[in-house]
């Protein structure tokens, strides 16, 4: 994967089923008068989750203004890098449905993993934390507080992790969102999908809209086709394109290697170690390693005060270029703007690694900062 070079148009078109564009048309459609809806989409992983629900958020779009999508797949999420729940409002259409593209959330957590298998509860809670924020800010009932407020429709996807503790997960999320609508996606691999029915209820007395579509991706024999996704490739992929952010959309990077060597060379914010306080996600750390343990590594930036204490609001990802143990100092790149950055004064750092084509620059050999280059000691 040596291009960053993405399609200014779009790839030839997607094959929907009629299936999907009649399950989009009547969470979309068929209730008229009522709240805007609240769509779920869950199956087993490779089921084409992402895809309808990219597809759901265009059909979505074309009756309201503002849709809110709420990400709760840290693996592959859709308008962030990987690590973060988010809820994001979108008001355009998505052009191209093989092409994710990143977007700045309304409101987002670091979870600092790629599962949540890590720490399901403190998963959860997030998630909980962006549906609350949802409802206050976006629901009817909470109209006569927020009069200036418009009503959103909500998209959520899920991760493809649908059985043991994934299932649980999957679950409490169900019973906790409540959802106005459920699209369930199965494949032919019956063991692989989810329960039949509105498994997550445990009477069937809750109206619910369940919806239960197949896979599009099948053969002549109608069994779903697994299209197999390098994830680990994936995830670096979305992390260099986020931190392309931090050049002109005209400055000419379009491979790895120039991505690279423009990050190198790019300068860093200096942020002073007594500004912040380093928190290590899902692991500790002894005090006098902190710091190598922290450098040439990726950090979620968040802000204390905002969220709650163990679930602080993040503003980005970051890179820890280099230390300056004698002058205090971390060196920092990150396409967050300097506004919003001077709030950061929380480093949160998980498992994200920064990805190796982004290291394998000449000249990296101080285990600190250097002038132009990574350090990666």
């Amino acid at each position: 994967m040596a291009s960053l070079i993405e399609p200014e148009t779009p790839s030839e078109n997607i094959y929907i089923p009629e299936e999907w564009s009649d399950a989009a048309d009547s969470i979309a459609y068929d209730s008229i008068t009522s709240p805007p809806p609240i769509a779920l989409v869950c199956g087993a992983k490779n089921s084409g989750k992402t895809t309808f629900s990219r597809y759901l958020l265009n059909i979505l779009l074309q009756r309201y203004k503002k849709v809110a999508y709420l990400d709760t797949d840290v693996g592959q999420p859709e308008f962030t890098p990987p690590g973060f729940l988010s809820l994001t409002i979108v008001d355009q259409l998505t052009p191209d449905l093989t092409i994710p593209c990143l977007k700045t959330p309304e409101r987002c957590f670091f979870f600092g993993d790629v599962s949540s298998k890590r720490d399901p509860t403190v998963y959860l809670n997030a998630i909980f934390s962006l549906c609350d924020y949802y409802q206050t800010e976006y629901c009817l009932s909470n109209k006569s507080k927020n009069p200036t407020k418009t009503e959103l429709p909500l998209v959520i996807n899920t991760p493809g992790w649908v059985k043991g503790v994934g299932y649980d997960i999957l679950v409490d999320m169900l019973k906790y969102i409540a959802p106005t609508h459920v699209v369930k996606i199965n494949i032919s691999a019956e063991s692989k999908n989810l329960p039949a029915g509105a498994f997550w209820l445990d009477e069937d007395k809750e109206m619910v809209n369940l919806i239960e579509i197949n896979s599009a991706r099948q053969d002549s024999y109608n069994r779903s086709v697994l299209v197999q996704k390098d994830a680990r490739s994936l995830r670096e992929f979305r992390i260099m394109a986020y931190f392309r952010q931090c050049f002109p959309s005209n400055l000419n990077i379009t491979t790895i290697k120039e991505l690279a060597h423009a990050l190198a060379s790019h300068p860093p914010y200096e942020v002073p170690v007594s500004s912040v306080k380093i928190r290590h996600l899902h692991c500790e750390v002894p005090s006098s390693e902190v710091f190598y343990s922290l450098n040439a590594t990726l950090v979620g930036l968040a802000v204390s005060s905002e969220g709650s204490e163990n679930l602080p609001l993040s503003v980005g990802l970051g890179i820890v270029r280099g230390i300056d143990t004698f002058k205090g100092l971390l060196y920092v790149i990150t396409p967050v703007p300097q506004s919003t950055l001077e709030k950061v004064d929380l480093f949160l750092q998980g498992f994200i690694q920064i990805p190796t084509g982004l290291l394998q620059v000449q000249g990296c050999v101080s285990p600190y900062m250097s002038a132009n280059v990574f350090s990666t000691s």
